[in-house]
């Protein structure tokens, strides 16, 4: 979370939302992180900061998914993986793992871009989490990846290359450099960040599960080994479980810090920012409070600077969304209408999914807050076709939303329902679908055509909805918020935490079926921190 410039600690997380498998590098005053993407369009989010503590998000490095027409829809665990940010050669460099196409690389002279196209550096099923080298001392570079097993029927094992000083390609077919099931009680060894310090080569890499894991350390003098290894960062007593994979930063000072994600279920991979120093006895990296996570600690030795976040809120100027949303698989043209007045303008977009927002990809989301929050956006379902509708989601492998639909007889309801959890592996419904929507309050008239939308999330991610349509009896008078529905749990997907969504849509059918327009989103966080 942010800090205050005159506060002399921070607190964790730094990044208090679904940063998944950060990456950070300084160049200059400036620092730079990177995060998993998954399925979801731009990619490859680019954050800011210039004390390590307070972050805004200044733009992406992918604007499509490649290739496109395996991302023309939802697929919410696939696509982009643990990157590794880096600098080199007056260049920023990001390579990821695509589990089910292989290790790719986009690159720019400025991190705003312009970033060229994916290159795909090296073809193959459950190649992941990819980090580059390039080696001042030698001129040589190198790449360490790990495994998926879900596609390779391998894991647990790194896998280390030359690779070209241009990096758009492997010298060699790949060594395994640290196999984990040599080690005992290792297991499930990903994530890994190369470096070279003092002489050694190093890779920073989890083991042990996102949930239950910890940090381990490995150097040789070699790069393709023998290494050995370290747990240099666990949970120990205090409740920050699993601190898993993350990145290695050094002031202009010479401080040294640890950036790292923890699984907190709903809410996803919440970012924590680490003292770092290295042990002058062993030369061994030392993490946190001698090896455990810090709740709170001295803030870097850095300028102080305001206080900042990633955006939330968002009124739509001249009709197009902030850089902090992204679609559900690959934009097509027409599902968002450009205009020069503010306020977000969606196309009911038909649809035979349109009884389960998981199957679509024109779902615009951004991540959920980690604290307890009120979230409300203005809704107005402009002229349509019966059965189009708008509306407020919060979208995992469960969902629920509330929103206008309008009915054969052409008035608008406030409308509010949910879908249960897709259980991975269970036998589909007789109509060949996962599951379908069902309601979670009865519809209710909704004058006008237009709605105030309220979610109230709480401690554990449990969401009311509440709504204000101005008076159910059409007079105007207006009678504040209502309740509606039962309290909802949101859920995660398989890696990617709950999301936020705006939602247009409409059943299959001939001819445009209206549009919905979005105003004033705002999310409000409350002061009492969730789960903590």
């Amino acid at each position: 979370m942010s800090a205050a410039p005159d506060d002399p600690v921070y607190r964790n997380p730094v990044l208090d939302a679904d940063w998944s498998d950060p990456d950070v590098i300084r160049v200059g005053d400036d620092f730079y992180l990177t995060a998993s993407s998954f399925g979801r369009v731009p990619g490859l989010p680019l954050l800011h900061s210039r004390d390590l503590v307070n972050w805004t998000l200044v733009g992406h490095a992918l604007h499509r998914l490649e290739p496109e027409g395996e991302f023309a829809v939802p697929r919410h665990d696939c696509g982009v993986w643990a990157p590794s940010l880096r600098h080199h050669d007056g260049r920023f460099w990001i390579f990821w793992g695509d589990p089910d196409q292989g290790i790719f690389q986009v690159n720019a002279p400025e991190i705003r871009g312009p970033w060229t196209r994916p290159h795909l550096v090296k073809a193959g099923k459950g190649l992941i989490d990819p980090c580059p080298l390039w080696d001042d001392e030698t001129g040589e570079a190198y790449l360490v990846h790990a495994w998926a097993r879900s596609r390779s029927g391998v894991k647990n094992r790194l896998t280390g290359h030359r690779m070209h000083p241009h990096g758009t390609e492997l010298l060699d077919e790949g060594k395994v450099i640290v196999d984990g099931d040599r080690l005992p009680g290792w297991f499930t060894l990903e994530g890994p960040k190369l470096y070279r310090h003092d002489g050694w080569f190093w890779i920073l890499a989890p083991a042990g599960g996102v949930e239950t894991g910890w940090q381990g350390a490995f150097r040789s003098r070699s790069f393709f080994g023998p290494y050995e290894e370290k747990v240099v960062l666990e949970q120990k007593d205090t409740d920050v479980n699993g601190p898993h994979q993350g990145g290695w930063v050094r002031t202009p000072s010479g401080e040294d810090w640890f950036l790292h994600f923890q699984q907190r279920g709903a809410y996803g991979r919440v970012v924590h920012l680490q003292p770092m120093r290295w042990d002058g006895g062993g030369g061994w990296p030392v993490i946190g409070d001698h090896g455990a996570p810090v709740a709170e600690h001295r803030r870097p030795d850095l300028p102080a600077q305001p206080s900042a976040a990633p955006a939330t809120d968002d009124d739509f100027p001249g009709g197009r969304p902030g850089r902090q949303w992204q679609w559900t698989a690959n934009p097509r043209d027409g599902w968002a209408t450009h205009h020069f007045a503010d306020g977000l303008r969606l196309t009911c977009v038909r649809t035979p999914d349109a009884h389960d927002l998981r199957a679509l990809p024109n779902v615009l989301t951004q991540r959920l807050p980690g604290t307890p929050c009120t979230v409300e956006v203005d809704l107005r379902l402009d002229d349509g076709e019966p059965g189009a509708r708008a509306g407020l989601a919060v979208l995992g492998d469960a969902y629920s939303w509330i929103g206008l639909e309008r009915g054969p007889d052409g008035a608008v309801r406030l409308v509010h329902r949910f879908a249960e959890t897709s259980a991975m592996g269970a036998p589909p419904t007789p109509s060949g679908q996962w599951g379908r929507e069902r309601d979670a309050a009865p519809p209710r008239p909704a004058p006008g055509g237009r709605a105030r939308l309220r979610v109230d999330i709480g401690a554990g991610a449990r969401c009311r909805f509440s709504y204000d349509t101005g008076d159910d009896a059409g007079d105007g008078a207006g009678e504040g918020f209502r309740p509606s529905g039962q309290v909802f749990a949101a859920t995660p997907w398989r890696w990617v935490g709950a999301l936020l969504g705006l939602v247009a849509l409409a059943p299959t059918g001939q001819g445009h079926a209206g549009t919905a327009t979005f105003t004033q989103f705002r999310i409000r966080i409350q002061e009492k921190r969730a789960d903590r």
